[in-house]
C-alpha cells in the first residue's frame, strides 16, 4: 500500500465529531479525526511496514502519525528515530501510543527509561513514566529494588515536574503499587506522603485517579 493511498482512506475514515473531541485533548492539525477502533483495523491489515511508518509520520498529521506508530517496527527501531519522533510530539494520546507500540516492545528498554524519566521536558518525561508504568506491569527482568528506587524518585520530584508528566508519574506510581504486596504497602505510603496530584486536564472530563485508591481498587478485583 503507496502513502498516497493510505492517506485518502484515512481521509475517507475521519469524522468532525472525531476532530472535535481530539482537538480538545490536545491534537493539532493537520488533522482527520479517525477513530481507534479504525485505525487499529488499518494496522491489522498493514502489519509491520516500517518505511511506509516514516512516510506517514513525516506527513505532520496527527492520524497519520498515530498509524505511523502503530505500524513501525520497535524491533529495528533505533534511539535516534524512536527520540526524533517523540521529540515532534506535544499531545499525550500520541506520546501513549508510542510508548505502547514502539518503546515498550524495544530491546532498548532499559535506556529508554533511564533517559526519559530523568528529562525536565513534559512529553518526554511523561513517555518515560508511561513506560515506566508498563514496565511494572509487564516486566519480567526488573526486580522489586528497582522499583523501590522510582518510587523515591516519583516521590521527590511529583509535584515539580510538568502537568503531563505528573499524570504519567502518578499511573507508573498506581502500577508499581498493583505489582506486588511489598511494592503495594510501599507504593501507599509514598501515595499518602505524596498527597492530592494536580493535572490540567483541559477542556475533557478525564480525572487524575487518586493513587491509593486505585491501588486498592484493583487489588479487590483480583481477590
Amino acid at each position: 500500500m503507496e502513502l498516497t493511498e493510505v492517506m485518502t482512506r484515512l481521509e475517507a475514515l475521519g469524522t468532525e465529531q472525531n476532530r472535535k473531541v481530539y482537538r480538545k485533548h490536545g491534537a493539532k492539525e493537520p488533522l482527520f479525526g479517525v477513530s481507534f477502533g479504525n485505525l487499529d483495523k488499518l494496522k491489522k491489515e498493514m502489519k509491520t511496514k516500517d518505511a511506509l511508518a516514516e512516510q506517514l509520520w513525516n506527513t505532520g498529521n496527527t492520524d497519520a502519525r498515530t498509524l505511523a506508530v502503530m505500524i513501525a517496527d520497535p524491533k529495528t527501531r533505533t534511539l535516534e528515530q524512536l527520540e526524533r519522533w517523540l521529540s515532534d510530539i506535544d499531545y499525550y494520546c500520541l506520546t501513549d501510543m508510542l510508548v505502547t507500540h514502539l518503546a515498550s516492545k524495544s530491546p532498548l528498554l532499559p535506556e529508554l527509561l533511564e533517559r526519559w524519566t530523568a528529562s525536565d521536558r513534559e512529553w518526554v518525561g511523561r513517555a518515560g513514566w508511561q513506560l515506566m508504568a508498563h514496565a511494572a506491569m509487564k516486566s519480567k527482568t526488573l526486580g522489586e529494588d528497582y522499583f523501590l528506587r522510582q518510587l523515591e524518585r516519583i516521590e521527590a520530584r511529583i509535584h515539580s515536574s510538568p502537568n503531563r508528566t505528573r499524570d504519567a508519574m502518578n499511573a507508573a506510581l498506581i502500577a508499581i503499587g498493583m505489582r506486588g504486596e511489598a511494592l503495594e504497602a510501599a507504593a501507599l505510603a509514598a501515595a499518602a506522603r505524596i498527597g492530592k496530584v494536580e493535572v490540567d486536564h483541559g477542556d475533557t472530563g478525564c480525572k487524575t485517579p487518586d493513587a491509593a485508591a486505585y491501588i486498592a481498587k484493583a487489588k479487590s478485583r483480583k481477590r
